[in-house]
């Protein structure tokens, strides 16, 4: 139930359970291999090496102390705002939780004045994808694309706050 989990700001080892949990679920579920782990440690990187505090947010979600879920908001440019690596381990799925942390993100980007607020997915994710259409994302590009060892569909969203 989502009011047993606890969202709190990313402490020391928090980046590295986010890559990891990207690399092994999509691995398992999607068949990715690990140039989407290196992409997702590249944005892990970026966002501490370059963290805006004013107007940059991660939550990590917390069930009984154990990491179940993420969402970090990162700044595009004084109008927009990007969603990015929305994560939660299976255990965690079905909870609404993955609902919360993008609404904890929205609310954040609000509350910064942002104007819009931008994601970048894959067709296949069917359940994210849900989560982001019924707050009001819609898909305004849509390509062909190979990467993570596979032919895909890449998808950007846009909402407007």
């Amino acid at each position: 139930m989502p009011s047993e989990i606890v969202l709190r700001d990313p402490q020391p080892g928090d980046m590295g359970w986010v890559i990891e949990q990207h690399g092994k679920i999509y691995a398992q579920e999607y068949g990715w291999n690990w140039e989407f782990e290196a992409l997702v440690a590249g944005i892990c990187a970026d966002f501490v090496k370059n963290f805006q505090p004013e107007w940059e947010r991660c939550w990590i979600a917390e069930k009984n102390g154990q990491r179940v879920g993420s969402v970090f908001v990162v700044r595009v440019d004084e109008k927009s705002a990007k969603l990015r690596m929305l994560i939660l381990t299976p255990e965690a799925r079905g909870t609404g939780l993955g609902g919360r942390l993008t609404d904890e993100a929205i609310a954040f980007a609000r509350s910064k004045g942002y104007s819009k607020m931008v994601l970048w997915t894959n067709a296949c994710l069917l359940a994210a994808r849900a989560i982001y259409e019924k707050r009001g994302f819609r898909l305004v590009e849509s390509e062909p694309y190979h990467g993570f060892g596979q032919s895909q569909i890449s998808e950007t969203w846009e909402v407007l706050l």
